[in-house]
C-alpha cells in the first residue's frame, strides 16, 4: 500500500475508473480531480461509502479544480496519472473533430501534472487518443515511457468480445490483438489472434473477420450513436485502471498499449498502437511480434497518419 493515483475528470470515463481502481483495493488513495465545483468531493464521498459492503479500503479524496491550477497540489506524489479530461464525442462526430478542444484542456492538466506529480506514468484516455498522448509527453516534458495511452486495450477487448459472440463462445477462450492508431487507421491482426488456441483464420471466413474488424473500429462509435449523450465508458475504464494497475504493481504485464516507438518495426519517432510491457516506469518495453506482410504493411501507413497529425499538436 502507499500507493497514490490521481484520475483527472469526474465524468462518466474518469468516476468509473476511480471506482475500479478504489476496488482493486491496492492503493492507499485514489484522487478525483474536476473544474466541476463540488462534484469530485460528492463522487468521492458516494464512493467512500461503499467500502463497507464491497470490503475495500481505499480511501477516496474529491477536489474541484481550477482554472490557474487550484486544487492540483491534491495530487502530489501521484504514482500514476490518469488522464480522462475533455469533451467526449456526440453522435456523428469523430474523435479527430475534439482535437482543439481537447488539446487545450490536456495541456494544462498536463502541465499541473508536471508541476505537482513530478515522478507519476500519465495513462492518457483523452480523444484523439494518440495525438494527446503525445501532446501530454510534450507538455509534460517526461520521458517518454511515462507518457502512454490506453486504445489497444479497448480495441482488442471489443475485438474479442465480437468474436466471442459471432462464434458463441466463452470470451476468455479468445485471444486477439490490435495495433495501429485509436480510430480509422487501427490495426487488426488475425495473424495473432485464436480461438481455443487455433487461429481465428482457420475458425472463421476472411469476410466474417473483415466485419468484426469494421464493427471493432467502429466500436465507440456505435455506442456514441445508441447512448445519443456521452461516450462509451465502461469497457474504457476497464482498460485503463487495469493499466495503472500493471504500473502499480510493476507486474510487467504485456498490454496493447500506444506508446512511443523508436526504431521497432522499422518506425521511429511516434506514438503508436503496439503491445508493451508494462511496469512502475510505465513502458518497460515496446514487445515487436511477428506480423504478415499486409499487417506491417498498415502499422507503417498508421504510423504516418499518426505522425502527420501529432506534428500539429505541440503548436497547440
Amino acid at each position: 500500500m502507499g500507493k497514490k493515483v490521481t484520475v483527472v475528470g469526474a465524468g462518466f470515463y474518469g468516476s468509473t475508473t476511480a471506482q475500479r481502481l478504489a476496488e482493486y483495493d491496492i492503493f492507499e488513495t485514489v484522487v478525483i480531480t474536476d473544474i466541476v465545483e463540488g462534484k469530485p468531493a460528492g463522487l468521492a464521498l458516494d464512493l467512500n461509502q461503499s467500502r463497507p459492503v464491497e470490503g475495500f479500503e481505499t480511501k477516496l479524496v474529491g477536489v474541484t479544480t481550477g482554472p490557474n491550477g487550484e486544487g492540483y497540489e491534491a495530487i502530489e506524489g501521484s504514482d500514476v496519472v490518469v488522464i480522462t479530461a475533455g469533451l467526449a464525442r456526440k453522435p456523428g462526430m469523430s474523435r479527430m473533430d475534439l482535437l482543439e478542444t481537447n488539446a487545450k484542456i490536456v495541456r494544462q492538466v498536463s502541465e499541473n501534472v508536471a508541476k505537482y506529480a513530478p515522478n507519476a506514468v500519465v495513462i492518457v484516455v483523452s480523444n484523439p487518443l494518440d495525438e494527446m498522448t503525445a501532446l501530454a509527453q510534450i507538455a509534460t516534458q517526461f520521458p517518454k515511457n511515462r507518457v502512454l495511452g490506453q486504445a489497444g486495450m479497448l480495441d482488442t477487448a471489443r475485438f474479442t468480445n465480437f468474436v466471442a459472440e459471432a462464434l458463441s463462445v466463452p470470451v476468455k477462450s479468445v485471444r486477439t490483438l490490435t495495433l495501429g492508431s485509436h480510430g480509422d487507421t487501427m490495426v487488426p491482426v488475425p495473424s495473432k489472434s485464436t480461438v481455443n488456441g487455433k487461429p481465428l483464420r482457420d475458425v472463421m471466413p476472411a469476410e466474417q473477420i473483415e466485419e468484426l474488424v469494421v464493427k471493432t473500429r467502429n466500436g465507440g462509435a456505435e455506442v456514441v450513436a445508441l447512448l445519443k449523450t456521452g461516450s462509451a465508458y465502461y469497457a474504457p475504464s476497464a482498460a485503463a485502471a487495469r493499466m495503472a494497475k500493471a504500473v502499480a504493481e510493476d507486474s510487467g504485464d504485456v498490454m496493447p498499449v500506444c506508446a512511443w516507438v523508436d526504431g521497432e518495426y522499422g518506425i521511429s519517432g511516434v506514438y503508436l498502437g503496439v503491445e508493451a510491457e508494462i511496469g512502475a516506469e510505465g513502458v518497460k518495453r515496446v514487445v515487436e511480434t511477428e506480423l504478415d506482410a499486409d499487417e506491417l504493411a498498415a502499422l507503417k501507413e498508421a504510423a504516418e497518419a499518426v505522425r502527420a497529425k501529432q506534428g500539429d499538436v505541440a503548436s497547440m
